[in-house]
């Protein structure tokens, strides 16, 4: 099940719980970073164009493209 916010959404210093990854190109390479349901992510910062967004997720600070971070699902 897909909620309608996704990672993309988060602002600087916001936390929110992934409940899903979206089939997409990169998919399996995002659960392999920790992206996974029930993970805890927080947006550490955003580039001064908002894309990519660095996200510390299992101890990690991975960065993201607006378009692969529209493929995690989240609930704030």
């Amino acid at each position: 099940m897909y909620s309608d916010k996704n990672l993309s959404d988060l602002k600087e210093g916001e936390r929110c719980t992934i409940t899903s990854v979206k089939p997409s190109p990169i998919s399996e390479r995002l659960k392999e970073l920790g992206f996974t349901a029930g993970t805890s992510v927080v947006c550490r910062c955003r580039s001064f164009s908002g894309d990519p967004a660095a996200y510390y997720v299992k101890g990690t600070v991975i960065a993201l493209r607006k378009e692969d971070a529209a493929a995690i699902s989240v609930d704030f």
